[in-house]
């Protein structure tokens, strides 16, 4: 039987939330920095895709670190945030910027793979019929990198999901505001007395984690078939 409290409800709310931001929010970026990296030639694109991929070697608590001092009262960015009265550390907010950087490599490389894949051959008969870039990009290109969209946003939700040393960084282990279901485990595992507990929400994260990637292979499955 799961031991839920409150609280606990609260990180698996929360804990959904972040990562569905966090997966909205990179979308876009991910799928134009992967569109510029697989189409384009270009003086230091491997800088670029260094700087993409950064965040697969550093460790997450380096990343929330720079984060907060980045994004904190004292940052470079604060007189920027200050002026439009914007606050994200120890936030939710800064634990939706803290997985979508720790999952942004994830995102971009699984696009990369889709957009890799695409005939080119296609893309050059929408240009010959007159198809300009932007045409090309959103009835061929797009189209066609769908499942490497899937793959990536599945990845990314899953990697969000789990995300534990950027977040409690730059949002804290605030409970009902930044708390995410890493972060109740990790205060559960610290009592002896709490492992019915750890144990309740180590099964949600395992269930949440299966009903993603079923819908992955579901929604994987619905777009081969269209093929």
């Amino acid at each position: 039987m799961l031991l839920l409290t409150p609280a606990d409800f609260d990180a698996i709310r929360l804990s959904i939330k972040v990562a569905l931001a966090a997966t909205a929010l990179s979308l876009p970026l991910g799928f134009f920095f992967a569109y510029v990296m697989t189409f384009f030639k270009f003086r230091g694109k491997v800088l670029l895709e260094v700087l993409v991929n950064l965040p697969l070697t550093l460790p997450p608590v380096v990343i929330g670190y720079l984060l907060l001092i980045a994004l904190g009262k004292n940052g470079c960015f604060a007189p920027i945030l200050d002026a439009l009265g914007v606050r994200l550390i120890f936030t939710w907010k800064a634990a939706v910027l803290a997985s979508s950087v720790v999952g942004f490599p994830l995102l971009v490389r699984s696009i990369r793979i889709g957009m890799e894949g695409i005939d080119l051959h296609l893309i050059q008969a929408s240009r010959t019929l007159g198809a300009r870039g932007i045409d090309t990009l959103f009835t061929v290109i797009l189209p066609l990198s769908l499942r490497g969209i899937c793959a990536g946003s599945s990845l990314m939700l899953a990697r969000s999901l789990g995300e534990f040393g950027a977040t409690i960084i730059a949002a804290g282990n605030i409970p009902g505001v930044t708390q995410t279901i890493p972060l109740a485990i990790y205060d559960y595992a610290s009592s002896p007395s709490s492992e019915a507990a750890a144990l309740s929400l180590c099964l949600v994260a395992v269930a949440i984690s299966v009903l993603v990637l079923l819908f992955h292979e579901l929604l994987s499955s619905k777009l081969a078939s269209r093929d």
